[in-house]
């Protein structure tokens, strides 16, 4: 049977925004979408967490989901980042989306204000009301301040936008409760934790370390629903140490962002108060990426 967002499955890439002196760097950013087309990339999700959202003014964020839109000319979706802790802005930047062209949105849960389970229900709801997209919830706690918990996460199930949901609570315990309470399709919101989530009904990822190696996301993805275990599993050790540093060794987008530096495919340039790895950190993820054999 199918489920809802099925749209969405795969590997959905969380694209970095490319600066340059300051400045958003469009062309770049252009370029960004060719690539992911060529890879074969399933979606693209600017102006999440990984695109680093948060330091984007409001006309930079329009104008990045507007670029992102024009340049795939429906040859990969887009998932638009546009959420807020605030309603309206998160409305706003909704209706934004559409008109650019966005495929669905990736909306992740208000931060800082921790609102209360009926809250998030109300939020959620508001957003799907006024806004004629389908909508990918984005539950990552450690960014938040709190937790949308599965029994919220169905009940907003009914409402017929809410198509997806990014799982970034790290706990299998509540993907698997939200699994058994409702059909909305499951994307894995932690690398590392793909696979494990596709063996309890999950149907993707929305990808950190897709910047850099999507092609091999979407190949441990096609070994699993192709019956080949033995493969995703060995796909999954492999990208497993790539995984854990994206996330791991400094907060996120700091180590992608260094890692596009050191292959050749962005100038690592971060915004405030996003900075620089420490050189041991950097010695580090450089090895990682060696043995992996990107360099």
């Amino acid at each position: 049977m199918a489920t809802k967002g099925e749209m969405f499955a795969g590997v959905t890439v969380a694209l970095i925004t490319p600066f340059k002196s300051g400045q958003v760097d469009y062309d770049a950013l252009r370029k960004l979408v060719d690539w992911h087309v060529a890879e074969g990339t399933d979606g693209l999700a600017p102006c999440g967490t990984t695109g680093e959202s948060p330091t984007l003014d409001h006309d930079e964020h329009e104008r990045v989901v507007a670029t992102v839109c024009e340049q795939a000319r429906g040859r990969i979706k887009v998932m638009a980042g546009t959420g807020s802790n605030s309603t309206r802005e998160a409305i706003r930047l909704t209706k934004a989306a559409k008109k650019a062209g966005a495929d669905g949105a990736l909306m992740v849960g208000p931060y800082y204000n921790k609102p209360t389970q009926e809250g998030y229900y109300q939020h959620f709801a508001a957003v799907a009301q006024a806004c004629d997209l389908p909508i990918v919830l984005y539950n990552i706690p450690g960014r938040t301040g709190s937790n949308i918990l599965p029994e919220t996460i169905a009940r907003l199930a009914q409402l017929a936008p809410i198509v997806a949901v990014k799982e970034a609570t790290g706990s299998l315990d509540q993907a698997s409760s939200i699994a058994a309470l409702c059909d909305i399709t499951l994307l894995s919101g932690d690398d590392s934790l793909t696979l494990p989530l596709m063996s309890i009904g999950g149907r993707g990822v929305v990808s950190v370390v897709g910047n850099i190696v999507p092609r091999d996301m979407k190949t441990m993805l096609a070994a699993w629903e192709a019956g080949k275990l033995a493969d995703a599993i060995r796909w999954h050790y492999k990208l497993f140490a790539l995984c854990r540093d994206m996330l791991g060794i400094a907060t996120n987008p700091i180590p992608i962002k260094t890692a596009m530096k050191m292959v050749g495919r962005d100038t690592g340039e971060l915004r405030l108060p996003m900075c620089p790895m420490s050189p041991d950190l950097d010695a580090k993820l450089r090895q990682t990426l060696t043995a992996y054999g990107l360099l």
